[in-house]
């Protein structure tokens, strides 16, 4: 017992002190020691700042999570908000799980028990509260109890494609639409008092040597077109700050601040948000290309300074670092025929479906009493579950029950949706069904 009792204490010791020193000590790679465990795809690139999710002594944050999620849950709508379970009328159903913390479904360091999108819970999770569907809806009857979430039908926080009213919205569509055509940014008009520059305009400090290549790249660029000169970026516009050779995101953050706060909530930018080096390939958990090993995730890495082709970022820059099946299979995809098409004239602006397409779609937002077409920089934003890429993306050119069975379609995405989906989701025929008996019988209707 003494033996114990002196381990206990000497472990707990040396962990308090653990914890406290990855807290107070920045980025260091000795931290690697403390993790417990391996974490989820979603979180193993900010495993070693500790302090992003827990206390100086090891604890849970409980504000950890929705720092980074919150605005992802108020997007989606959430059917199981913490609200719902700290309401009194509703404490009976924490009698069985505690669904008022993040931590009782996604638990870190536990890779035996971390399944698809790091969720720790239970397959009878759905059943405790849900055990009644059977009879209130006799679609459900005799449905394994563990199907809720694997079946194609429901996600815990976000069901905006796949609830109910919207799937009786877009029954009987076609499974491509004709003349499907994407919303197309506008051309970034100058800013008041400033015109499309030249090289003979850029303002340079002197002493600072300019290659004629990056003149040139600068020149045909939109940062030129709207009037945006060298300075505004190596000297934040202030011709008395000292020059920066290499302006970080806080530069770009000046006339991109939606842009640079979608991109460090992203798996490409979320190290930076940290506290830590920018990501490389190298330590990504998905297949990349060798050659980009150490290249590293900052907004130049897809843009490329100077010049900000949007069009080589949209699948170049993808396809430099990226080597899974599903981005190999590009080349040579129908979306890369439609993609050609558009770079080529011969299909109208937004007919091409390119890598960002998809997961980098744009958006309109409401901006001073008009529309503003802006690009969604958080490529999770719609990938995970990938049932949320069906309004940003999918409904564009399809329609809703082939869009459903496509990304079901694990075959069919690692080929770069080259076919037809091969299965089908039951979730339309069941709306349908249900639909179908709740209208009144006509007089010649058996």
């Amino acid at each position: 017992m003494r033996r114990w009792k002196l381990w206990l204490l000497y472990g707990g010791a040396a962990w308090s002190a653990a914890g406290f020193l990855t807290y107070f000590i920045g980025y260091a790679d000795d931290r690697r020691m403390f993790v417990p465990g391996e974490t989820s795809h979603g979180h193993h690139q900010i495993e070693l700042q500790c302090n992003v999710c827990h206390t100086a002594f090891m604890g849970v944050r409980t504000d950890a999570c929705n720092q980074c999620h919150a605005t992802e849950l108020a997007a989606a709508n959430d059917t199981h908000p913490r609200s719902k379970f700290t309401d009194p009328r509703n404490a009976a159903l924490l009698e069985q799980i505690d669904a008022a913390q993040c931590v009782t479904c996604h638990r870190e360091h536990r890779p035996e028990l971390t399944h698809a999108m790091g969720v720790t819970q239970p397959e009878d999770y759905c059943f405790h509260c849900h055990r009644d569907i059977g009879t209130e809806r006799p679609s459900h009857a005799g449905l394994p109890f563990n199907s809720c979430a694997t079946a194609g039908c429901h996600n815990y926080h976000d069901n905006t494609a796949l609830y109910e009213d919207f799937i009786a919205k877009h029954l009987d569509e076609p499974a491509v639409r004709e003349a499907a055509v994407r919303r197309v940014r506008a051309e970034p008009a100058p800013t008041a008092g400033r015109s499309w520059l030249t090289g003979s305009e850029r303002v340079v400090p002197a002493g600072v040597a300019v290659d004629q290549a990056i003149v040139c790249d600068w020149e045909h660029s939109a940062h030129a077109r709207a009037g945006v000169n060298c300075h505004d970026c190596h000297q934040a516009g202030d011709l008395a700050q000292p020059w920066i050779a290499k302006p970080a995101e806080a530069a770009c953050a000046r006339c991109h601040e939606s842009e640079v706060k979608e991109f460090f909530a992203s798996r490409h930018g979320m190290r930076l948000a940290a506290g830590l080096p920018a990501l490389t390939p190298a330590e990504a958990r998905w297949p990349m290309c060798a050659e980009a090993a150490h290249r590293t995730m900052t907004c130049n890495a897809c843009h490329g300074a100077h010049r900000y082709d949007t069009r080589f970022a949209a699948v170049e820059s993808c396809l430099q670092c990226h080597d899974d099946a599903h981005s190999r299979a590009y080349r040579g995809s129908k979306h890369d025929l439609t993609w050609r098409a558009e770079l080529g004239g011969e299909a109208p602006p937004g007919s091409g479906v390119s890598c960002a397409a998809c997961h980098l779609p744009r958006e309109t937002h409401r901006v001073e009493g008009r529309d503003v077409v802006r690009v969604q920089h958080n490529q999770n934003a719609n990938l995970r579950p990938n049932e949320k890429m069906i309004r940003t993306v999918c409904l564009d050119c399809h329609g809703y029950a082939f869009a459903v069975d496509a990304l079901a379609d694990r075959a069919l995405i690692s080929a770069n949706f080259r076919d037809r989906p091969s299965g089908h989701v039951d979730s339309i025929d069941m709306v349908l069904r249900r639909l179908t008996a709740q209208r009144p019988k006509t007089e010649n209707q058996p």
